[in-house]
């Protein structure tokens, strides 16, 4: 067995799920081969970045995501690597709804983020006008030009051109305001909805793409979405432990405070100290990496200190289950041109089986605040964030119960911006830190910022600096 003394020294600077994600696959915490001896730095106080648990009422719930793609494999992956293969859950209902036009609306079948392919079921909803609907109709004209997208257009400006604005306003933007609260006219749809590039590229019909792209989806009867029984937020930890387990040196209230390249590899200063490394990897958020960047990479960091965030609060609320009318389904989204208060709500304990097992006479329930550059409402005291959820959800669903347990969570830049051209962005970035050899970067703003892509970002920078290890004759005896 290859001793410790002989590998390799690999920086983590982050402890989100991408930092630690890294850490688990240099050093074999997920099963991997062994290839390094790991130091991972974390400025806060505690690991897991955007993925939190706490507790409300006695209850343990997340406090920030609450649940997983599982249609891409990595994050399930980890989960089951560290442990958690028994805990994983799907929702129990997945059944949505849309607060639009004065109601609470089911969620239309038959659509990709928010563009229809089932027009019947779209007009079932109504969550369009008729006169909406006639503008969709449109678009399967088939002497109708062709928009043209070029190599990156907005989802907001394209979607619009095809299929008119109310697609836009009432089904696109809040279903893309939950993954980035971001604007469906300024996010990328390459970046954003990927799926529809080939066919706005094709030219033609938008709706018979979409029906398209779904004929051409194999039934599968596996879970869209998983969770994990006590809380999403169980991930990291679980990943930390194993990464623990396996030598590597968790250190908290540790902040990166610059990097240079040094004769023999790289120099961090943390605190006081100067850490020698062999390879570097940076999981930190954009702003971060962009400072640790400034000297060696100059480009790179210019680029990176470019990229935007979005800021959003989560109130979650628990409610007596006896003061509750009945409450269908997952939850509900909410346009922005409807202006509420609120841009979605998630019945958690409809939602997670586990949850509704651990608190059978509680009711939790969240709302979430806050959008890019709509963040004013975040500066607001908790118990005004309290007051506006409750009205929103009084005239939504009904409910004038009062919570018996709140709190309220500020994700303060917590979501990065994907605008037309982030990829190219993001592409020049990277090739400007692979003329650095020894240095990678992952995390949620570059190449996704759901879970599974945060941790496949996290493998990749492994494998970089692996592979520039060996290249260098660093990888040890």
């Amino acid at each position: 067995m290859q001793s410790t003394a002989s590998l390799p020294h690999v920086v983590v600077v982050g402890g989100g799920i991408a930092g630690l994600a890294a850490a688990a696959r240099l050093s074999g915490a997920d099963g991997s081969p062994r290839s390094a001896r790991v130091t991972l730095l974390e400025a806060g106080d505690r690991l897991g970045g955007k993925l939190r648990t706490g507790e409300l009422a006695g209850v343990r719930v997340d406090l920030g995501a609450e649940s997983m793609l599982a249609r891409r494999p990595e994050a399930v992956a980890l989960a089951r690597a560290v442990g958690l293969g028994d805990a994983l859950q799907p929702p129990a209902t997945a059944k949505a709804a849309i607060w639009t036009r004065g109601a609470l609306r089911p969620m239309p079948a038959g659509q990709v983020m928010g563009v229809p392919g089932d027009l019947d079921a779209l007009a079932a909803s109504g969550v369009v006008s008729p006169e909406g609907l006639a503008r969709i109709g449109e678009d399967l004209d088939p002497d109708r030009p062709v928009t043209e997208v070029g190599d990156d257009v907005a989802v907001g400006a394209y979607i619009a051109d095809r299929l008119g604005r109310e697609v836009v306003d009432r089904l696109v933007e809040p279903l893309l305001g939950g993954v980035y609260a971001g604007h469906a006219d300024a996010l990328s749809l390459r970046a954003a909805v990927p799926q529809l590039l080939a066919t706005a590229r094709g030219g033609g019909s938008l709706v018979q793409g979409v029906r398209a792209l779904q004929a051409a989806t194999p039934a599968n009867p596996a879970p869209v979405f998983q969770g994990i029984d006590g809380g999403i937020g169980r991930l990291p930890v679980a990943v930390a432990e194993a990464c623990r387990a396996a030598g590597v040196e968790l250190r908290l209230g540790a902040e990166a405070r610059s990097l240079r390249r040094t004769p023999d590899g790289w120099q961090l200063q943390v605190g006081e100290e100067l850490l020698e490394a062999d390879a570097v990897v940076l999981a930190v958020p954009a702003p971060a990496a962009a400072r640790l960047l400034a000297v060696e990479a100059p480009a790179a960091s210019a680029g990176l200190a470019a990229v935007e965030y979005a800021g959003m609060a989560l109130v979650t609320l628990a409610f007596h289950r006896s003061e509750l009318g009945a409450l269908s389904g997952s939850g509900f989204l909410v346009p922005p041109v409807d202006g509420r208060s609120i841009k979605a709500s998630t019945f958690s304990s409809n939602k997670w089986r586990w949850l509704a097992e651990a608190a059978p006479d509680t009711f939790v329930l969240r709302t979430s605040v806050g959008r890019h550059n709509e963040e004013q409402d975040l500066d607001l005291d908790d118990s005004e964030l309290v007051a506006r959820s409750l009205r929103d959800l009084a005239e939504a669903a009904g409910i004038t119960a009062v919570p018996f347990a709140s709190t309220v969570t500020r994700w303060r830049a917590g979501l990065p911006q994907y605008p037309v051209g982030h990829l190219d962005r993001v592409d020049l970035i990277e090739k400007q830190v692979a003329e650095l050899p020894g240095l990678a970067l992952c995390g949620a703003a570059y190449q996704g910022v759901g879970i599974p892509a945060c941790i496949a970002g996290g493998w990749r920078a492994a494998t970089l600096v692996q592979g520039a290890l060996a290249r260098e004759g660093t990888m040890g005896a």
